[in-house]
């Protein structure tokens, strides 16, 4: 187990010590479990109530906390993001697992392959024809990679991850066990009685730093392709369709459900559940609560709510309505019968 001095992980954070820089620390724990050779974090109000409780041997706070007056008696490091710089700590205690390089005598692997540098593919993958997989690649178990896929460099794929003809994987991508990327978009004509299959010959893109969740499917495009900016984040379940543009770095949360041809900005958030009619613009760093029902386009750094979605500030109104809608429905019968009896005096 490593051993390091307060000291030194405020330089590697970019901190500033409060206390005793020589404390040598063992290990970084939840806020909770933490133990007197640990560091944690408190990153926000609610634990930095609660400071006292930790049994932490150094906490990371943020830099313009102002400290308890007996601050003297603990340990801290000061940053920007203590979140952040948590997640730095944590790399040195608890380090990635060294790759496995090599291919298994059990993969399957098609005609014309270029692989790059340190690669690694697991039993019972399938790697199509003219597949092109870049440096330090992993591919799991039961994998299928399709004919004239293109893999960038430090690739992680998950067992069970389907990546169909022709689609295009950025670099250090993720992929979670179970996505399916390039399926056929959902797309029938009416032919009568029946419905006609309407063929998807476009591609899916999923550009560099994506993580994409565990059972997400991304259809591709009907023509040209359904395109995964930079940087964005699938929690589990989500559905992105035909044709749709996620922006760089926007998140998406589990079962989310995008329709088709849909344009979604940068720094966008869609919380659980949320739904996207067809063919909407969603613009930057816009926000859509969860189960909202987005059926027209949002502007620039909107926050919706509800189904159909209406600015969150409208909704929240609305909310504190509903509960008096009964009381409010007895008001207005009384009402109409008093105007009733008014009314039959006055004749």
């Amino acid at each position: 187990m490593p051993e390091i001095s307060l000291a030194a992980i405020a330089e590697l954070v970019g901190g500033e010590v409060k206390g005793k820089g020589e404390r040598k620390i063992l290990g970084a724990a939840s806020f909770e479990n933490a133990a007197e050779s640990d560091i944690t974090y408190a990153g926000n109000a609610a634990f930095l109530k609660q400071i006292h409780e930790t049994r932490a041997g150094a906490v990371i706070v943020p830099r313009n906390w102002s400290a308890p007056a007996d601050s003297e008696k603990y340990d801290y490091v000061l940053v920007d993001n203590p979140q952040l710089a948590f997640l730095k700590v944590l790399e040195i205690f608890c380090p990635s697992a060294k790759p496995e390089c090599g291919i298994s005598p059990n993969a399957c692997i098609g005609k014309n392959p270029q692989f790059g540098k340190d690669i690694f593919i697991a039993h019972f993958a399938v790697i199509g024809n003219n597949v092109r997989i870049g440096d330090r690649v992993r591919i799991h178990a039961n994998t299928v990679i399709g004919d004239n896929v293109v893999i960038g460099d430090d690739v992680l794929i998950d067992p069970n991850v389907t990546i169909f003809e022709r689609c295009l994987i950025g670099s250090r991508v993720i992929i979670h066990a179970g996505a399916v990327i390039g399926s056929d978009g959902f797309g029938f004509v009416p032919d009568g009685e029946a419905y006609r299959k309407i063929p998807h010959v476009g591609i899916v893109q999923i550009d560099d730093d994506v993580e994409i969740g565990a059972n997400v499917t991304v259809d591709r495009a009907t023509f040209g392709k359904t395109h995964i900016c930079r940087g964005v984040k699938t929690d589990n379940l989500v559905h992105i369709a035909h044709n749709v543009t996620v922006g760089e770095n926007s998140i998406l949360v589990a079962q989310v459900g995008i329709s088709g041809s849909v344009t979604i900005g940068k720094h966008a958030v869609l919380a659980g559940q949320a739904g996207i009619a067809g063919h909407l613009s969603i613009g930057d760093n816009v926000t859509v609560g969860p189960q909202a029902g987005v059926v027209k386009s949002i502007a620039d750094g909107e926050v919706i709510s509800g189904s159909p979605g209406i600015p969150h500030k409208l909704w929240l109104r609305v909310q504190r309505i509903i509960p008096m809608l009964p009381e409010m429905k007895k008001k207005l019968a009384e009402l109409e019968k008093k105007i009733a009896e008014l009314t039959k005096t006055a004749e």
